[in-house]
Order: C-alpha cells, then sequence, then structure tokens
C-alpha cells in the first residue's frame, strides 16, 4: 500500500525527522490559505500522486502550463494560479505509463535552500533477510541515470535485525553519503530514527529523493516515498485513512475485497492460480511462449468456490484479456472441489474468452472429469506447457 507525500511527512514529523513545514490541498483556495499559512519567501507546489518522477513529468492538457509536477513558486499569488493549473490536470511521468494520473491533490510546502542533494532509501532485503539502506552522494531527478551509468556510486549498508540500525550502521551511511563532521552525527541520528520508524510502522519499503543538506548545513528529508506491508494491516487500523483509492486500479481494489492478490499488467491471458511461487511461473511461461500475461492473480491456498467466482469476474472484466489460464495446485483443497468452483464462476460469470484449466494435485482425474464434462467451452491441460501452450494457441488463433 503506497500514501502520499505529504501523509509519509507527517510520519517523518511524528519521529522527530527534519521535514519542511507544509500542507495539503485539495482546491486552489485551500493552496492560497495553505501559502498564507507557510509566509514564503519561497512555496512549492507538489502534485500528489503515487508514482514518481513528477518534477520531470510534463501534463497532457495545455492549460496545465509547460512546467512539471513540481514547481517552486516565487511570489504567494503563484500558489493559487500553479493550483488552478494542475489541480484536475493529468501528470505524465516516466512511472505512470503514457495514460498518467489525474492529480487530485497538492502539497504545498516551505521552500529550501538546498546546497546538496543525496539519495537514502530503505527496503527490507531478502539476501541478508533484514532492512537494508540504499545510499548515493548523486541525489535528485536523475538518481536511476546515476545507477544504471555509475553503480558504484550507489551503496547497500545492511543492518542486523537483533540489533537494529547502530551508530555504526548510520556512520557507514554517512561515509557512502560523503558527510562528516556535525552532518554525519546527523545522519546517525536520522539513520536510527528510519529505522525505527520503518519497523513500527510495518513499511515494505521507503525512499527519499532528495536527502538534502541545507545553506544552512543541516540535513532535511525533502521527498516521501513510503510503502507499507499490508500483510501487516490488521495492525494499523490508521491505515484505512491514508488509502487513496482514486490512486488503485479498481480491478486491485476489488481483489482486495476477497482476499486475492491481484495487479494488473499490460498483456492479453488472464491469470488465476494459486500460490504466488506459481503465479510468477506461470506468469513466465506464457511470455515463453510468446505472448503477455494480463495479470497477477493469486487466490491462495483455499480457492473456495466464492474466490473463484470473484476472481473470474475481475480478470473478464479487463477488456484486453483474450484467454484466461487457471492453473492449480491442489493440495488441501481438493482438485474436484476446485473444478467444481471453476464451472460454477464460469456459469454464474459467462465466458467470452478461450479458458484452459490445469489442474495437479489431490484428486487430479476427478476434476479433470468434472471438467471435461462440463458441457462448457474449457480446455483441460495435462501441465503447466501443455496448458500455456494450449491458451497461447487459442488466443493467438
Amino acid at each position: 500500500m503506497n500514501i502520499h507525500e505529504y501523509q509519509g511527512k507527517a510520519i517523518y514529523a511524528k519521529y522527530g525527522l527534519p521535514v519542511s513545514k507544509g500542507y495539503a490541498a485539495f482546491t486552489p483556495q485551500e493552496a492560497i490559505e495553505a501559502a498564507a499559512k507557510l509566509g514564503g519567501p519561497l512555496w512549492v507546489v507538489k502534485s500528489q500522486i503515487h508514482a514518481g518522477g513528477r518534477g520531470k513529468g510534463k501534463f497532457k492538457e495545455a492549460t496545465a502550463g509547460e512546467k512539471g509536477g513540481v514547481r517552486l513558486a516565487f511570489k504567494a499569488e503563484d500558489v493559487g494560479i500553479f493550483a488552478e493549473q494542475m489541480l484536475g490536470a493529468t501528470l505524465v511521468t516516466a512511472q505512470t505509463g503514457p495514460a498518467g494520473r489525474v492529480v487530485k491533490r497538492l502539497y504545498i510546502e516551505d521552500g529550501s535552500d538546498i546546497e546538496k542533494e543525496l539519495y537514502l532509501s530503505a527496503l527490507v532485503d531478502r539476501e541478508t533477510g533484514g532492512i537494508s539502506f540504499i545510499a548515493s552522494p548523486d541525489g535528485g531527478m536523475d538518481i536511476e541515470k546515476v545507477a544504471h551509468d555509475t553503480p558504484e556510486r550507489v551503496h547497500t549498508i545492511a543492518t542486523d535485525p537483533t540489533t537494529g540500525a547502530t551508530d555504526a550502521d548510520g556512520k557507514k551511511v554517512a561515509a557512502a553519503l560523503g558527510l562528516t563532521g556535525h552532518l554525519e552525527a546527523e545522519c546517525v541520528d536520522v539513520v536510527k530514527k528510519l529505522y525505527e520508524m520503518f519497523t513500527k510502522e510495518d513499511m515494505s519499503l521507503l525512499e527519499i529523493n532528495p536527502l538534502i543538506v541545507t545553506k544552512e548545513d543541516h540535513l532535511k528529508l525533502l521527498d516521501a516515498k513510503i510503502s507499507f506491508d499490508t500483510n501487516a494491516g490488521y495492525r494499523h487500523p490508521e491505515w484505512a485513512e491514508l488509502r487513496d483509492l482514486g490512486e488503485e486500479d479498481e480491478k486491485e481494489i476489488e481483489a482486495s475485497k476477497y482476499d486475492l492478490a491481484y495487479i494488473a499488467l499490460d498483456g492479453d491471458i488472464g491469470c488465476m492460480v494459486n500460490g504466488a511461487g506459481l503465479a510468477m511461473a506461470t506468469m513466465d511461461i506464457i511470455k515463453l511462449f510468446g505472448s503477455e500475461p494480463a495479470n497477477f492473480l493469486d487466490v491462495g491456498g483455499g480457492a473456495s468456490k466464492e474466490k473463484v467466482t470473484a476472481a473470474f469476474k475481475i480478470i473478464t472484466a479487463d477488456p484486453k484479456v483474450k484467454g484466461i489460464l487457471v492453473n492449480i495446485f491442489g493440495g488441501i483443497m481438493k482438485c474436484d472441489v476446485i473444478a467444481e468452483g471453476v464451472i460454477a464462476a464460469v456459469k454464474e460469470v459467462g465466458l467470452q474468452v478461450p479458458l484452459v484449466v490445469r489442474l495437479e494435485g489431490t484428486n487430479v482425474e476427478l476434476g479433470k472429469k468434472i471438467i471435461n464434462e462440463s458441457g462448457l467451452n474449457v480446455i483441460s491441460a495435462d501441465d503447466l506447457e501443455d496448458a500455456a501452450r494450449k491458451i497461447v494457441k487459442a488466443v493467438k488463433g
């Protein structure tokens, strides 16, 4: 689950991290009022969408002006002008894709005198089984280029989950950022607070680009890109207020109601699988045989009739889908029960595209018999390779 920058900055402040003062604005009038409260002399007007690259982004509408999704206002009245231009306009960045995102809220923030831009992020590191910090002295809008052209300028500092972030870890981060003296001490404090925040708030990713050194020679967190681990949602009822459904795919919202792990993709073969690893393998083999998956969808270990039906509705709601591959391994849930669920779902939802079903596991022969004798246009497959070949052939004619 992603949140907006201004929401992330509020969490930063809760943990005593250095941030600029700012206010969210949903209308031009609110933006003007925010500018008045901040006082100036420099204001930053930031589009709030769940995507990076806002500063280099371009609006589709000519009325939004030629400037990007992050603008500097040197006069209070410019804040209102920018808000009029940006709110309701579609911002296209490298991360939104060509469709872009409609800007429905802004963050009006005090401007900062920047001496140097740095990059700092934290993530769950699968290699170490702990949290690692990623640091580069070359922060700013071109960090992707830095990582590509000069990867030696990007450093990974792992932490020990038994101790948390230590002073030594903070000093390693400071060294990677090129900070010494009192800035090193500030960096150690920032790293330890970020670690505490990351763990207590159940984050999966945190990115600060840029982390700046101000003209006054202090650190300040000028950005907040935060993702929460949705598996920990039961511990955080406050997340409900942070969630912006307008930034999420409608199909993904519907999937979350049924505890389905669904991510929309750009291909034409819909996938319904139980188990994340099996789902990834299914998408890989679809690509191997020359087509593209339209989604990642993991119905989980308890693939009930209700879940299967909901999954079918979500998949078939995607106009790009030209075929569906169901790949289920029946363990505790028997294949005949899954087959009955698939058939019931097809009868309820209807089916306008080819459907290939591959079952394996407990009662697999009975499951295949149920599908073959259903009278519906469902193609049974013997194994995953057979299933992939059949669905790609059916879609491509």
